[in-house]
């Protein structure tokens, strides 16, 4: 691959760039510009992604963030998923919880800055939409409270904590300690402008084989009457969900929530509502109802972690793509479909991952499925370094045009933001807002006879843009083009008055 244009020259080049591209016949039928989720996750435990390494001087980890960002963007992407609280600790000044040791090194000590400001600042300054990844119940990636900060909250209540598979959780059938975690959360929510809160798979753990969770006490204080463990464990995941829901909507009303869960629900020889898989089932070994929250329209979107290639005998992409389209068609739960970005040539996987074309070919089945509607990359990474082209493969063949972002059903009636203002000289466009500032603008380049009113569709969307970038003219092909302003939620205004360049 050829080296990759630094952000200034890839932003500031975007519009020119992504025009010429937008000149060849669109691949999509004509119709409204389409709306694509396009995510990457950005993991911070074991520092999977980011920080590179623990107690790096504060300039080194912007940088490094900064370097996943543009690679991200440089993909195609328009929405970041960075983990902010990997194991009951916090990326921000946190009036719950200690500062992670991911970041320094050390949990607890703080770092000097606020890391959490800068990770959404330079996300949205990219257009990308910055959604918080927690993980609600892991506290530990060993078992031994004396290893936590001393002011920790497991070592202040260790009635909630237990140890199990050499790691640390909270228990979730522990009514306050579900509550903390709620409000942990909360504390990030309420205090940065993010746009989404996303949880992953992780509810209870993963079993270990001969070794039940060990929550006996919590089940005989809080199980009331109920003899079966297994449906009050989906019990209190449930809640979980429900109350982190509404207490989200109820602090930033415009948030997306949703979750990531397992990519089986489960089998069709356990549940004939099931896939046709035969692989471990989320339901019966996490308790997580994933397909039950979506039933009770308590997720804005699911993405669930699809994670195997066509083919698979146990769990075929394909077979868990249309089984997840079919469950969330006519409901108002959003689908975007996770992508094992990590297993591409990889040593030891499958040969389907040995394929560069193999994740191109999931997009191909993707967009197939219309309740699809987006795509998100584990992880960060391994898009940048794309060790055998599988990335640069999907984005020539899926994320090379420009795509609005997603508009969540519930928002999709809220107030539009204003139309922006166009004007242009010297073969430059220059747009101004019309209003408060949006978050991006949509340039679309329009035919050449003019008509009274543009008529927008895939073809002529030319460019989706980062508002902020648009303080300085864009110098773009001749021809005329039109705008829209679109805010952090997804809204779009009316179209600019059009002009020519």
């Amino acid at each position: 691959m050829p080296p990759r244009p630094s952000r200034r020259l890839f932003l500031g080049g975007l519009g020119a760039l992504t025009l010429t591209a937008a000149a060849r016949p669109a691949t999509a039928a004509a119709g409204a510009p389409p709306r694509r989720l396009r995510g990457v996750w950005i993991a911070t435990v074991d520092r999977i992604d980011w920080p590179p390494a623990p107690g790096l001087p504060e300039a080194q980890l912007r940088a490094s963030y900064d370097d996943l960002l543009d690679s991200a963007a440089a993909a195609g992407a328009n929405a970041v998923f960075v983990q902010v609280r990997p194991t009951a600790d916090a990326f921000w000044p946190s009036w719950y919880e200690p500062w992670s040791q991911w970041l320094t090194g050390v949990q607890g000590q703080d770092p000097g800055w606020d890391p959490m400001r800068f990770l959404v600042d330079a996300a949205h300054a990219r257009g990308l939409a910055f959604h918080a990844w927690f993980n609600p119940y892991r506290i530990a990636q060993h078992d031994d409270p004396a290893r936590l900060a001393a002011d920790h909250p497991a070592r202040r209540h260790p009635e909630w904590a237990v140890p199990y598979g050499g790691r640390l959780y909270y228990d979730p059938g522990v009514p306050a300690a579900r509550a903390f975690v709620e409000q942990a959360i909360l504390d990030a929510v309420a205090r940065y402008q993010v746009d989404g809160v996303h949880l992953d798979d992780y509810f209870y753990p993963y079993p270990v084989a001969g070794r039940p969770f060990p929550d006996h006490a919590s089940f005989a204080a809080y199980g009331g009457t109920t003899t079966d463990r297994a449906a009050w464990r989906r019990r209190n995941v449930d809640l979980l969900i429900r109350e982190l829901r509404d207490l989200v909507r109820a602090v930033r009303p415009e948030a997306a929530f949703g979750v990531s869960p397992f990519g089986i629900w489960r089998n069709a020889a356990t549940d004939p509502r099931g896939s046709a898989t035969a692989a471990f089932q989320s339901y019966d070994g996490l308790y997580a109802d994933s397909l039950g929250w979506v039933q009770d329209g308590l997720l804005d979107y699911v993405a669930p972690q699809l994670y195997w290639h066509l083919g698979h005998p146990q769990a075929d992409y394909g077979t868990l793509a249309r089984w997840w389209a079919a469950r969330t068609a006519g409901r108002d739960t959003l689908l975007w479909t996770g992508q094992a970005a990590y297993r591409v040539g990889a040593p030891g996987e499958a040969p389907a991952w040995q394929d560069p074309a193999e994740l191109s070919r999931h997009l191909d089945l993707d967009a197939t499925l219309p309740q699809i509607g987006g795509q998100i990359l584990f992880s960060a990474h391994n898009v940048r370094t794309d060790p055998i082209g599988a990335v640069a493969r999907l984005t020539a063949d899926h994320w090379h045009r420009p795509a609005l972002p997603p508009l969540l059903p519930r928002l999709a009636g809220g107030t539009p933001p204003a139309a922006p203002v166009l004007t242009a000289a010297d073969g430059t466009l220059r747009i101004t807002p019309g209003g408060p500032p949006p978050f991006r603008y949509a340039v679309h380049r329009l035919p050449q006879a003019p008509g009274d009113r543009p008529h927008l569709t895939v073809d002529t969307l030319a460019a989706c843009l980062p508002a902020t970038d648009c303080i300085r003219p864009l110098p773009l092909p001749t021809g005329r083009y039109t705008a829209t302003a679109l805010d952090r939620a997804g809204r779009e205004s009316r179209p600019a008055t059009a002009v020519r360049v």
